[in-house]
């Protein structure tokens, strides 16, 4: 059902939509693509646009500009949708645009959310992007180098659109109040900081910004004087929760996890923890947080403070018990003793290093002395001939070797001096101190 408002007939579609600019004069935003000079305003005006993909948060103006190069190439313009059109339905379009091709009209094919499609809907449209019959123009939330099939993307243009700025908002707010597609000429007063606070509150959105000034004023009281007043009172309550850019599955997702652990790993805990609230409060799942805690405890902090691994471990379990909205203190708990904690890497490091020798040297035998041997066999064989058990030693070390006799020589872990390591890397000192003392003695015999 339509909704009335101040307007009245021309007011059925929401204020975003009754707003959308035609031409470039009336586009607000992308100044480093449409701005004099810059690379797509040319390719618009001088109509040479091809095919190309339109990468960048909601409501910041890609189907809008699909539209604009549509009406100013003079092109037949089709929206397709990502939900709704099957291949078959995708097949007879692009005919259809192939036949009107041979009569001189171009056609824009619009791509709303092309990371929806599969692959086999990318690739229908591949033949005729390749032959010309179409300009696809698609639109993304999504990195296009992940969710566009290889082939098709090598034949767009990828543009990179912004979120908008505050500056930018404010004035598509105040183009809404005076323009006669939107409130221009009814009596509406809106103070600045209300406008203000609402271009804050969209984060970058233009849909979101209008959309809820709309709101605003369709639930603003009209005096006796006719004027419709915005106050505080009714944008607060406009303004009452905001839907955070964010999706589990898509590269936000990593990016804000990316945020979190580097934020720790720089000691930083006041951005670790806003960063842990951006992906709470927009929905992620604690416990997938509380993993990648653990794995920092030892990755990042290791042996430079143990207890980072214990206190992440229960954590994780408090997360299990309680999950949301309780967890969230322990999450900041962890997160912040994390971000304090002294660092180093060098458990990681010393894997990575044995990881490649496994991966790339020979598959040498495990050396017979450190072998079981709990056949008669396997003691003809020789196997665990002259184990030493360092219990029975003095200082509980002995000179065997472990390693095969190519790594006779390798070092894999390299302790620092953070934190409790440095008792580490002093007792590994000893150790190896004791060894050459104890080798040399066996070689001077």
């Amino acid at each position: 059902m339509e909704q009335q408002t101040l307007l009245g007939g021309e007011m059925d579609q929401p204020l975003a939509s009754r707003l959308r600019p035609q031409t470039l004069a009336e586009f607000v935003g992308q100044a480093h693509l449409l701005g004099p000079g810059k690379v797509l305003r040319r390719l618009i005006e001088e109509d040479r646009v091809s095919s190309m993909i339109f990468w960048g948060p909601p409501g910041v103006g890609k189907t809008t500009l699909a539209r604009i190069i549509a009406n100013r190439t003079k092109a037949r313009f089709i929206n397709f949708s990502a939900v709704t059109s099957g291949i078959k339905e995708i097949r007879a379009v692009m005919q259809q645009a192939q036949d009107n091709r041979r009569f001189g009209e171009r056609t824009i094919v619009f791509v709303d959310e092309i990371h929806r499609f599969n692959k086999a809907q990318q690739d229908a449209f591949l033949p005729y992007v390749e032959r010309g019959s179409i300009l696809l123009i698609g639109a993304t939330t999504e990195n296009p180098s992940f969710e566009v099939n290889a082939a098709l993307l090598s034949r767009c243009k990828v543009f990179v659109l912004k979120a908008l700025t505050e500056q930018d908002l404010l004035q598509l707010l105040q183009r809404a109040l005076s323009d006669p597609r939107g409130f221009g000429g009814q009596a509406i007063e809106a103070p600045q900081e209300l406008l203000e606070m609402l271009a804050r509150f969209a984060n970058g959105d233009a849909r979101v910004a209008l959309n809820t000034l709309e709101m605003a004023v369709l639930n603003s009281p009209r005096g006796a004087d006719g004027r419709t007043r915005l106050s505080r009172e009714v944008m607060e309550q406009c303004l009452s929760k905001r839907s955070l850019l964010y999706d589990k599955n898509g590269e936000e997702h990593y990016n804000l996890i990316s945020a979190l652990h580097k934020s720790m790993r720089n000691s930083d805990p006041d951005a670790a923890v806003y960063w842990l609230a951006r992906m709470l409060e927009a929905g992620e799942d604690p416990l997938y947080i509380a993993r990648r805690l653990v794995r920092f405890a030892s990755e990042d902090v290791g042996l430079a403070d143990s207890r980072a691994l214990e206190i992440t471990v229960a954590v994780y379990q408090a997360c299990h018990f309680l999950g949301m909205p309780e967890c969230t203190v322990h999450l900041t708990h962890a997160v912040v003793y994390l971000s304090l904690s002294p660092k180093s890497n060098s458990l990681y490091l010393a894997y990575e290093a044995a990881k490649h020798d496994a991966l790339t040297m020979l598959d040498e035998p495990v050396p017979l002395v450190i072998r079981n041997a709990p056949t008669k066999l396997m003691k003809e064989l020789h196997y665990g001939e002259g184990y030493q058990y360092a219990h029975d030693a003095p200082d509980k070390l002995t000179d065997m070797t472990c390693l095969p006799p190519s790594l006779q020589d390798k070092t894999y872990y390299h302790p620092t001096a953070q934190g409790s390591e440095v008792r580490f890397r002093d007792r590994l000192e000893q150790i190896k101190a004791w060894r050459a003392a104890h080798t040399n003695g066996q070689n001077q015999t």
